[in-house]
């Protein structure tokens, strides 16, 4: 058992192994190797033996792998030497590892506990936020978890931990990079179900979070645009009444309540309008996307190696690298860690902020 940080102290970060069959813990190995002054302070919360397999996989021409140091709590993790990768055994081993690149229910549990684990630790003060390697959507499903991904099942522990309903603790997925950041009113849903789900409420919401989690790290009010749903935001109606009828609304009553929020923008040039680049202005600081691609496909399609997800709404820090497990690269040796290393400093910039 970890114990709360003391004041002053550089709380650890957790970072979750993610399924053992993907690309995570390779990319976390090659993280401490490759970055060891950012990954200081970090540390593995998975499983020991998939962490040293996963060293031994990368160690080449002979050379002896690096060490993996199993801890016992978090705070040890800012003591290690830098060479080393450190891993808290936070979850149950199994007897034989999962086969690489295969949906399986007990890769899906190794992961979904892992995440549990750093959930709650980061619940009790114990680390100062959690990094995520991916998940498989599949295998967590057949391990028994009822949750389509990471967010749902933060929040769920979130709202556990504070007593209060699910609902009571609204999240919502913030995509960002070095040009553009992006915040979905919907996250994992099936985009029927994206489309019929979509209210003035939930507009609002996302709305909310996003102005009160941007003023903390920007040091100001966001410029917020809001997209439309529908292609020209609806073009006056004629191509749909949602962008007039629900999301309209939401933006005016955001506006009452002084959050800089503007649109519903067409979708297909609000994006650009958002970008950071060298000698262009840039308009807005945020674009809302009204469901799951409209916002992840210009995100990724800057650098989904830089990209960072970030869970707003959590009373904790939590990121994770802008992909999935990739099945097909994954025991290979060539999976790149820089998102997860932008995802590590992200959180690093973010706890600071707490």
């Amino acid at each position: 058992m970890s114990t709360p940080q003391s004041p002053g102290a550089q709380a650890p970060l957790a970072l979750t192994q993610g399924d053992p069959a993907g690309i995570g813990p390779e990319i976390l190995v090659k993280a401490f190797q490759r970055a060891p002054e950012a990954m200081h302070g970090c540390f593995v919360a998975g499983d020991v033996a998939v962490m040293r397999h996963a060293v031994r996989a990368l160690a080449q021409d002979g050379s002896p792998p690096w060490p993996v140091l199993e801890i016992e709590q978090a705070s040890q993790a800012a003591s290690l030497p830098p060479r080393c990768v450190p891993v808290l055994q936070a979850v149950m081993p199994v007897d034989a590892l999962p086969a690489m690149g295969h949906v399986s229910a007990a890769a899906g549990r190794m992961a979904g506990d892992a995440v549990v684990w750093a959930a709650r630790a980061a619940l009790r003060a114990e680390i100062g936020g959690m990094v995520t390697a991916p998940l498989h959507k599949e295998s967590l499903s057949a391990a028994g978890f009822p949750f389509p991904g990471h967010t749902e099942l933060l929040q769920a522990e979130a709202a556990a931990h504070a007593g209060l309903s699910i609902d009571q603790v609204p999240v919502r997925m913030m995509l960002a990079n070095d040009e553009l950041r992006t915040v979905l009113v919907s996250i994992h849903m099936a985009l029927r179900q994206a489309i019929d789900s979509l209210s003035t409420d939930g507009v609002l919401q996302t709305l909310r979070i996003t102005h009160q989690a941007l003023s903390a790290v920007l040091g100001a009010a966001p410029r917020i645009a809001v997209a439309g749903l529908n292609p020209h935001a609806g073009e006056g109606g004629l191509f749909g009444r949602e962008d007039l009828e629900l999301i309209a609304p939401a933006i005016a009553a955001a506006r009452a309540e002084g959050i800089d929020a503007s649109g519903p923008w067409p979708p297909d040039t609000v994006f650009m309008r958002a970008r950071a680049r060298e000698g262009m202005f840039r308009e807005f600081d945020v674009v809302l996307a009204m469901y799951h691609d409209q916002g992840l496909i210009p995100v990724k399609y800057l650098g989904v190696e830089q990209g960072v997800n970030v869970t707003l709404g959590l009373p904790f820090v939590r990121t994770s690298p802008d992909h999935g497990t990739a099945f097909d690269i994954a025991g290979h040796g060539v999976a790149d860690p820089a998102s997860l290393l932008a995802a590590v400093r992200m959180a690093r910039q973010l706890t600071g902020l707490r």
